[in-house]
């Protein structure tokens, strides 16, 4: 028997009724940060939401961002992308789970979750909050617009709506987060994939200064924005692809469905200009925008978000979610290699030279997916947190996420997207566990989540994860495994071939 009422909450929009979980927590989930947005509004800035009468239901799951279904291979993604697109034009919603009963002054996180600016959502089960509230932060979960209508640079539309989203969420969150019993001065903002690079992208915009005080990024890259040049091309594919003029008001005439369909067939498209690589090295046709200062790292290194405490960190062997499930790793040959640097690195010769010197045993899988980790995620995260330390009136610190999943043999390691269950504290959910599930076949190490997701906490509450801070000379980074080992300047040689 429930005997305590589900809580209710007034917003500046109108009031809310949670849920009250058996653990003592509460969630409030599907509440409106943002109006719809409908037409023409999906290529514009996102827009205040209506207030409602009476109490507005907040115990069940709401739509999410036009998408198509994502699989990856043999590995089952599901808990990370979620079910796909469900249905609603009220999609621009948080969730939120906070202690029951408490008053004020918690420490607030804000997670923005990844999927290649294309997938996923507040349902996927990997981002459930409530660890985070029976810990005592107030955990707030985001859905913001993707593909077409969140990331394509269109003429006639601003850019990185999907990032104006967030932010739009961070100004939701200073408003209203006191009434969950959040301290709208102590809000840590963090994401993984592309959701920390979309996080690299708010320390890099001057009007999101002052909405958030830390932030954490998993698996982003401060050096993932593409030109303006590049964005362009794929601008014009997809009005190829729609058979429209590239300008918001043809797109605004285009349904979701035929948006989602036509960003599935943008794959493939040639970024590489006189100038510059592909950062996603052909992963996606979508990401930032980058502004007068083309990638985040560089508006960092200039002194933004100086003021904001940052962790930074990657995983051991980010490239195998690529390579592993898609039968590629183990039939990698050295062109392979050759190739992937080829689309990684204006020297590419240099580049595989170092990564054989310093794994002379590696195998040609190994290489290639040490080479396409440290394309997308590693050299643009060490960048960020060089940036960052640089300006030392906060705190910079990194980590490497080293465990490693038993998944497909034991052969997906410690690939990108792994160390999320852990940091959630959510290693023990049953669909992550099995040969072909993100944590394989062995019970992971409950001490690991345990610790993992209370360094994200203490660091959201304090500022400090625990060990020391990152700075430009050592380097300091936590090497996160079933022990803890601080090392200065991990994999400094491959470091060396990017700078």
């Amino acid at each position: 028997m429930n005997h305590h009422p589900d809580p209710v909450v007034t917003t500046a929009q109108g009031a809310v009724r949670g849920l009250r979980q058996d653990d003592g927590t509460a969630a409030f989930l599907n509440i409106p940060y943002a109006a719809p947005p409908l037409g023409a509004g999906r290529f514009a800035p996102p827009q205040p939401h209506e207030p409602w009468d009476g109490i507005r239901d907040a115990t069940a799951p709401g739509p999410n961002a036009p998408q198509s279904e994502r699989k990856l291979g043999s590995v089952d993604m599901s808990p990370y992308f979620g079910a796909g697109w469900s249905r609603g034009a009220d999609y621009l919603t948080v969730n939120v789970w906070t202690p029951a009963g408490t008053s004020g002054d918690l420490p607030v996180m804000v997670f923005v979750h990844g999927g290649g600016f294309v997938a996923g959502s507040t349902r996927s089960a990997l981002y459930d909050g409530s660890a985070f509230a029976y810990d005592g932060v107030v955990l707030v979960t985001l859905n913001y617009r993707l593909g077409i209508t969140g990331f394509l640079d269109i003429p006639g539309a601003p850019a990185n709506r999907g990032l104006l989203d967030v932010v739009a969420a961070l100004r939701w969150v200073r408003e209203n987060i006191a009434a969950f019993g959040g301290d709208p001065a102590n809000v840590t903002l963090f994401g993984q994939s592309a959701g920390a690079t979309i996080v690299g992208g708010v320390l890099a915009t001057p009007d999101a200064a002052g909405l958030f005080r830390r932030a954490i990024v998993q698996s982003g890259s401060g050096l993932g924005a593409f030109t303006t040049e590049q964005a362009a091309r794929v601008t014009e594919a997809a009005a190829a692809a729609l058979g429209i003029e590239p300008h918001a008001d043809a797109f605004a005439d285009v349904s979701d469905e035929r948006l989602v369909e036509a960003a599935s067939r943008l794959a493939g498209i040639d970024l590489q200009t006189a100038t510059h690589h592909d950062p996603l090295i052909g992963l996606s046709p979508f990401s930032l925008l980058g502004g007068e200062r083309t990638q985040p790292a560089e508006a960092v290194a200039a002194g933004l978000s100086a003021d904001v405490d940052l962790l930074v960190g990657t995983n051991t062997e980010e490239g195998n979610l690529y390579l592993v499930p898609v039968d590629k790793y183990d039939t990698s040959t050295a062109e392979d290699v050759d190739d992937t640097a080829a689309r990684s690195h204006p020297d590419p010769a240099r580049l595989v030279e170092t990564y054989r010197k310093a794994r002379p045993e590696a195998s040609c899988g190994e290489l290639r997916s040490a080479i396409m980790g440290d394309a997308l995620f590693g050299a643009g995260s060490r960048a960020l947190a060089g940036a960052h330390a640089a300006h030392p009136i906060s705190a910079t610190y990194a980590y490497e996420f080293a465990w490693r999943s038993t998944a497909l043999d034991g052969q997906l390691g410690a690939t990108h997207a792994v160390e999320l269950p852990f940091v959630f504290d959510l290693a023990q959910l049953p669909q992550l566990r099995g040969e072909g599930a993100l944590l394989g076949p062995d019970k992971p190490p409950a001490e690991l989540a345990a610790r993992m997701h209370g360094t994200w906490v203490r660091f959201a509450a304090t500022g400090s994860p625990g060990w020391d801070p990152y700075d430009t000379e050592h380097r300091a980074t936590m090497r996160i495994d079933a022990e803890w080992t601080q090392v200065d300047d991990p994999r400094s040689q491959e470091r060396q071939a990017w700078t």
